[in-house]
């Protein structure tokens, strides 16, 4: 019998893992110049968010007014909004997809399960996984790895430090610490999609389900999803009593149980208004909340979540709730959510770079739910949109360390402020900092034909802390820069107002962040979630010539991001924005997909 194939790469970064953390890690790390190998075992990006198991993104945007994830994490959810309007699953995995395979820095590994590594002194020389489609090995060798696998798979091959379980209050000194540490866990869920229909639907449940003829039965727990779209089956949730990691396919079992239980009871036990909902799917991959936690240099706490905490090397954020499963799961009694241990927060919180990569592995990195945090305090960080914004900040730093051939370590000692600034130039928002202007952009330089422009110039990309920060423009009438003599321009940065609270968007404003709804009600009306109506949809960057006369440089009628970054090669004494009304918006004289203004948080030039 002949051996399986193996094959050999060498890259700058490997990631491995390719939910949300780990494919922002990749995208940021191949855009910032690096050469990245992403490796997943799945056959579709995305992880919780994707097709398999069908949770939507929530984020520090979702509890707190103002603070939706920006950067990579904006850019693919405003995508899905304009060609995904009723959030079909499929279709939200194609857009993670082609995202990674836009970058031909990336090459991507599906199905490929990390299985092996070899270190050295303290460093990861390699990994190598197996390709299940291809069987075939896999082996990477990179100057920089990142763990984006939730599991923190490396931790054992590379004997990485990292914590399992809830620490005692002693350990930290948090509220809600234990009196004894164990190693219990928050569960895993396995969640189910339905949607309203015109007819009645039967449905008769497997024989191998459990059956619960009361709510008693099923232990109070809150099953009025089909009325309310922004909540769905999240406590189907088993595993924290268990091993979250090896017991997974046990608990599946008794999550596929539980599901078609409830389901059944929905429709057949009492009267629940479910004759003409239709099940679409359960899930046969459970969404994991947590396993195996890193330790790095800072061990986030509770303590620093609640206080709003912000560090000198911060480089991403959270601020959802402290959303903390009790191990139970199911089986807890839901009464007034006695099953869940939550506390909302009031104001961001930062998360340092000294927290996303390991203590004691030189070249580990890592970004998602296994980061170097308290139980307690990764209840809050665990979320999504928190995982992507964190994924872009270590993806950005690897590219950074392999420019300068130095360590995660390294770089919070002396490259921190350049980390911090090619964030914010991403559009990722840091709370507490502003971004450097370009000193072509300046009072003295800026002119707008119609109101007060300077806002433009503060550094802050966004509505926060009951600030607009933004300037709010005419159809048809200019921002220009006017310089004193020429100035080569290489490029410009737009950021415009995407509705990052979601508020003038059509549909139901609390499920416009996701990347699918888990219920669809009346689908048969083909139910719309509609894109952001305040977008700037047309706009044209022009320059002075040498004659006196304006030219043309960049111009769109169809721009669908926040962030536009372009670059230009000119020489010139005045460059300008405009703002146009487009074709179907030019009786109301408008240059956005429903507003009456254009709303701009940045227009820099460089």
């Amino acid at each position: 019998m002949g051996e399986l194939m193996r094959k050999s790469r060498k890259a700058d970064v490997c990631v491995v893992g390719g939910g949300l953390a780990g494919t922002f890690a990749a995208i940021a790390a191949a855009r910032h110049g690096a050469k990245v190998v992403l490796m997943q075992d799945r056959p579709v990006l995305g992880g919780n968010a994707s097709s398999e198991i069908r949770m939507w993104v929530s984020g520090a945007g979702s509890r707190v007014r103002n603070l939706q994830e920006t950067g990579i994490m904006e850019e693919v959810l405003l995508e899905n909004m304009r060609r995904n309007p009723t959030r079909n699953f499929s279709i939200w995995d194609s857009i993670l997809y082609e995202k990674v395979k836009a970058e031909s820095n990336i090459e991507l590994l599906l199905n490929c399960a990390c299985c092996f590594a070899e270190s050295e002194n303290d460093t990861i020389k390699n990994v190598t996984g197996f390709q299940l489609t291809t069987y075939t090995w896999q082996k990477v060798e990179a100057d920089v790895f990142i763990d984006c696998s939730g599991d923190s798979i490396l931790a054992e091959l590379v004997d990485a430090e990292y914590m399992v379980g809830r620490e005692a209050k002693e350990t930290f000194g948090e509220e809600w610490g234990l009196e004894k540490a164990d190693k219990k866990t928050m569960g895993m869920s396995l969640m189910i999609q339905a949607h309203e229909t015109d007819h009645k639907c039967e449905f008769i449940a497997p024989d191998w389900a459990y059956t619960f003829k009361t709510d008693e039965e099923m232990n109070f727990k809150p099953h009025d999803c089909l009325d309310r779209i922004e909540t769905n089956f999240y406590w189907i949730e088993l595993g924290g009593e268990v091993d979250s990691l090896h017991d997974t396919e046990e608990v599946r079992d008794e999550l596929i149980k539980i599901a078609y239980g409830a389901w059944d009871h929905i429709k057949n036990q009492g009267d629940h208004g479910a004759d003409n909902w239709e099940l679409d799917f359960i899930g046969f991959l459970p969404g994991k909340r947590e396993s195996r936690r890193y330790v790095g240099d800072y061990v986030l706490t509770q303590q620093d979540v609640e206080a709003g905490k912000q560090f000198e090397d911060e480089v991403a954020y959270g601020g959802w709730q402290i959303d903390n499963h009790l191990p139970g799961g199911f089986f807890m009694d839901g009464t007034g959510g006695h099953h869940v241990q939550r506390r909302r927060l009031t104001e961001p919180y930062g998360i340092p770079l000294r927290s996303l990569y390991s203590r004691n592995v030189n070249n580990l990195m890592f970004a998602g739910r296994n980061i170097s945090a308290s139980h307690l305090a990764f209840a809050t960080t665990r979320v999504m949109g928190t995982c992507g914004v964190m994924g872009q900040a270590v993806g950005t730093a690897a590219a950074l360390m392999t420019k300068y051939h130095m360590s995660a370590r390294q770089l919070v000692a002396e490259k921190i402020v350049e980390l911090q600034d090619t964030l914010m130039e991403d559009d990722c928002f840091l709370p507490g900092i502003r971004r450097k202007m370009s000193p072509l952009c300046t009072a003295e330089t800026l002119q707008a034909d119609w109101g007060d422009a300077s806002n433009l110039l503060n550094g802050i990309d966004r509505k926060i802390w009951g600030n607009d920060n933004g300037y709010w423009g005419m159809c048809n009438r200019a921002i220009t820069y006017n310089f004193d003599e020429k100035k080569h321009i290489s490029e410009f940065r737009l950021i415009v107002d995407s509705d990052l609270d979601r508020e003038y968007t059509e549909g139901n404003p609390r499920a416009l962040n996701i990347s699918a709804t888990l219920f669809r009600r009346v689908d048969y009306n083909h139910t719309s979630y509609g894109f952001p109506k305040c977008m700037v949809k047309a706009f044209r960057v022009e320059t002075l010539d040498d004659n006196g006369e304006w030219k043309t440089v960049y111009e769109t009628d169809n721009n669908h991001q926040r962030m536009i970054r372009e670059k230009l090669d000119v020489d010139t004494t005045a460059i300008r924005l405009i703002p146009m009304s487009t074709y179907l918006s030019e009786q109301l004289g408008l240059a956005t997909y429903g507003s009456a203004q254009a709303h701009i948080f940045a227009f820099e030039v460089r």
